[in-house]
């Protein structure tokens, strides 16, 4: 297929496509139509083009059967992604509904592979169609912008090869035909020639490119679709304007020569590069206009100074009307102006001033934090900025101190202040020479000299009046020595008055002594010790121990001094040190000892350390630096408690002897050890503080045994009152589930009277000897600690006396005699009890 151009000698070109290739049979509606196709096609490809108006006026859904295909609505194929076909043929179906008839249609899409023979019978008649293998192509082609017509307007021709043999049909598609802009362009489908049918406006569409199709009247493309672009040539038809209706630049005040103050632009919605958009700037008018001040690059519409002498204090702002024209600047060229303002910045070019030469004001003696004078002052520079407020500086006059100045942040004015009391008796009248500046730094102009600092002087007259004690030094220094004892005096404060400058009729008072140490003379002011000084007190810091002293005078009116003690160490503290240290084996076999002396340095280190030697067997003791020392042990010892006795000496050997414990112990750390002690030597055990609880508890404890004893005494009292009772259990055994020991019977217990009495004929007493549990016929007889035995075996009334002897004390027997009595008796009950049991 060829293109030709309504113009005379145009040549015709062909092209082959490498994208998509695409033909489109649109001979009879709803049926099949094919198109040739590469073997791969890429996603988004265009396949080609049907119409759905040919088989509904309006289609409300396009549907493809083949999900590698989607369908537009103006009936354009796409592939949805990369395709390879590997069969010669595909074919799918395109599914077309109108919901108003309620009627559906399909067309039959069959894709033949590039490659692949046209059947040599697609008619019985007609001879077989094959593509022209000549490479074609468009010439370029314009619109020009605005055009005035007539119109419809020819634009091209484009023709096929095949038209010379067989009857082609043409059509175009794309932008300005069947897209926005709609129907700009048409085709004539017999001849080819395409016609525009209104003026373009070039800054809305630039281009415009179509595809060109050619089909026989079966439907068969025998030529790929050619592309056409159709470009629009620009016309001059968009005047230039500045960006920013309002542009605002600033610039310094006293700037140098070609400081660049800022750059204008404007826009041209004309062709770019072209001389259409080509502009040039220039400066019309700047109010005010004398002198001139500003100028402007035509090219790059950068605006610069062209003086020093912009001065905010006469002008602080200019505007400029700026042009900008096309075309080049030339006069047919379209143009547009704008107003541009420019702002001086200010700059600190103008020194403040007192608006008086010289100022006098008067104060009364004594008065402290009063304000006493107000100055003004004026400056031309920009208000309530760095560059006119005001600093104020008292040059001279003020080597006491005793006035400050400042400034009010509201008024810029200089407020003079008396801080420090003035004394009539000293000065009547002090002048003040007083400076003023800015607080920014002064910025030298071009066509001024440096700047001077502005002065001004103040004359103050001081008022005298009846003034109270003085205390000065405000802080007296007063040395003593460590350890004063108490009665001792020490010189005290002393204040003035400063109308007589003596000290006569005042009263002292001591408003501050954190420990109590003195008492103070009213009268004097002179200090008297209570206590011995301490240096080593918690209330002295840095060897200073302070007393504030108040002193008034018949008036009433008082001042406040302070008394400083300064304390000069004693050496009255021998060195101390821990009462217990810890040794792990498992981590050292040593123990460092760090004494630690409340005396002053001079009194204190170097230490020397001593072993009592009663130590010197097991122990070993190194000096290390004068501070520590290290304990070591002289042999592997045994996990436990020792007590070492150590002497420690301070430089001027006052000494002081320890015992300290050491803890041999199995461990690691000295928190770890947790030491079972089974031969403690030389241990003493610490005091032990009992708390409340424990204290009542001994009390209760100590009550209920009271109780119990006190019951006690009452059963035995009880029991000695004689009772008979009939031997109702001779021949019966009585058992007893009591197996305890019986009591304990020493020598000097026992005692049994010489005769016994109140003896029934059946008696039998209830007791137990030795804890046997056996009743038996014999009675005991509990007497002051002792006891009788009865016997009614027998006839006899046996004794211990006829046991021991008749030449011996009765009173008391040993226990030897005792048990030589009993034994046999036991045993004679106990066989006429097992006795009993077998009868």
């Amino acid at each position: 297929m060829a293109v030709a151009s309504a113009a005379p000698g145009s040549i015709f070109r062909k092209q082959l496509l490498f994208c998509l290739l695409v033909l489109i049979l649109s001979c009879d509606a709803c049926r099949k139509i094919s198109l040739q196709v590469p073997s791969h096609l890429q996603a988004e490809t265009l396949v080609g083009k049907v119409n759905p108006k040919e088989c509904f006026q309006s289609a409300s859904l396009i549907l493809s059967s083949d999900p590698d295909f989607r369908i537009l609505e103006d009936g354009s194929i796409y592939t949805t992604h990369d395709l390879i076909l590997s069969s010669a043929r595909k074919s799918f179906y395109i599914s077309l509904s109108d919901d108003q008839r309620q009627e559906q249609k399909e067309i039959e899409i069959v894709l033949d592979v590039r490659g692949k023979k046209v059947p040599k019978k697609r008619h019985t008649k007609d001879p077989v169609l094959k593509r022209s293998k000549r490479r074609w192509a468009p010439i370029p082609c314009s619109l020009m912008e605005n055009s005035l017509g007539p119109f419809p307007q020819h634009v091209q021709q484009v023709q096929s090869d095949a038209a010379q043999n067989y009857t082609i049909f043409y059509s175009i598609s794309g932008p300005g035909v069947d897209k926005e802009p709609f129907n700009l362009f048409y085709i004539d489908k017999d001849t080819g020639d395409i016609f525009c049918t209104r003026s373009i406006d070039r800054e809305q569409y630039e281009q415009f490119p179509l595809y060109a199709y050619a089909t026989t009247a079966d439907g068969y493309a025998p030529e790929y679709p050619l592309p056409l672009l159709f470009k629009v040539e620009d016309d001059n038809d968009n005047a230039p304007y500045f960006e920013n209706k309002v542009t605002i630049f600033s610039v310094p005040e006293n700037c140098r020569t070609g400081t660049s103050v800022g750059q204008v632009t404007a826009i041209d919605h004309d062709e770019p590069d072209t001389l259409h958009t080509r502009l040039k700037y220039k400066i019309l008018q700047q109010i005010p206009d004398h002198p001139k001040h500003f100028s402007i690059h035509p090219d790059t519409g950068v605006i610069t100074t062209t003086t020093p002498l912009l001065d905010r204090e006469k002008c602080d702002t200019y505007q400029l009307i700026m042009e900008v024209r096309d075309m080049g600047g030339q006069p047919f060229g379209l143009f547009n102006t704008g107003t541009i303002t420019i702002s001086l910045e200010d700059e600190n070019d103008n020194s403040p001033y007192f608006t008086e030469t010289s100022y006098f004001t008067e104060v009364e003696e004594n008065r402290i934090d009063v304000e006493i004078l107000r100055m003004a002052v004026h400056d031309q520079d920009l208000p309530n900025t760095p560059h006119s407020k005001a600093i104020y500086k008292i040059l001279q006059g003020n080597e006491n101190g005793n006035f400050k100045i400042s400034t009010d942040p509201n008024t810029n004015e200089a407020v003079l202040c008396v801080v420090k009391p003035l004394n009539y008796e000293v000065h009547r009248e002090v002048v003040l020479q007083i400076g003023v500046l800015n607080e920014a730094q002064f910025a030298k102009a071009a066509n001024s000299k440096a700047p001077t600092m502005c002065t001004t002087t103040v004359t103050v007259k001081i008022k005298d009046s009846d003034e109270g004690p003085e205390c000065q030094p405000p802080v007296k220094v007063l040395q003593s020595t460590d350890g004063l004892p108490v009665g001792k005096e020490l010189q005290g404060y002393k204040a003035l008055d400063p109308e007589t400058r003596s000290s006569e009729g005042l009263r002292y008072k001591k408003i501050g002594d954190e420990d109590n140490w003195f008492e103070i003379n009213e009268h004097t002011g002179d200090l008297r010790t209570i206590k011995v000084l301490d240096r080593e007190s918690k209330f002295v810091k840095h060897d200073q121990y302070n007393v504030s002293v108040v002193a008034m005078d018949a008036a009433g009116r008082s001042c406040t001094g302070t008394l400083v003690v300064l304390l000069e160490d004693n050496n009255d503290h021998p060195p101390q040190i821990d009462k217990e240290v810890t040794i792990c084996q498992h981590a050292k076999d040593y123990a460092v000892l760090e004494p630690v002396d409340a005396d002053g340095p001079e009194n204190g280190p170097p230490f020397e350390f001593f072993l009592d030697n009663s130590a010197n067997k097991l122990w070993n003791l190194e000096t290390k630096d004068g501070k520590t020392a290290i304990l070591r042990q002289r042999q592997i010892l045994d996990y436990n408690y020792y007590t070492v006795p150590i002497i420690i000496k301070d430089r001027h050997g006052l000494d002081a002897k320890h015992m300290l414990t050491v803890r041999v112990c199995d461990c690691t750390t000295p928190s770890d050890c947790k030491m079972n002690i089974k031969n403690v030597r030389d241990f003493k055990p610490s005091n032990v503080i009992l708390g409340r609880w424990a204290i009542l508890a001994m009390v209760l404890g100590s009550a209920l045994l009271l109780c119990i004893l006190f019951t006690c005494f009452c059963v035995t009292a009880k029991r000695t009152v004689k009772k008979c009772f009939p031997d109702v259990a001779q021949q019966n055994l009585i058992v007893s589930n009591t197996e305890g020991p019986g009591e304990e019977v020493m020598e000097a217990n026992i005692r049994l009277p010489t005769q016994t009495s109140n003896i029934c004929d059946t008696s039998m007493s209830g007791g137990t000897l030795g804890g046997q549990g056996v009743k038996t016929q014999q009675s005991f007889e509990m007497v002051k600690g002792g006891y009788t035995l009865d016997s009614s075996k027998g006839g006899g009334h046996q004794t211990l006396e006829s046991v021991k002897g008749a030449g011996q004390d009765t009173g008391r027997y040993t226990y030897t005699d005792w048990h030589s009595f009993t034994q046999p008796r036991l045993g004679e009950e106990s066989v006429r009890g097992h006795t009993l049991i077998k009868n």
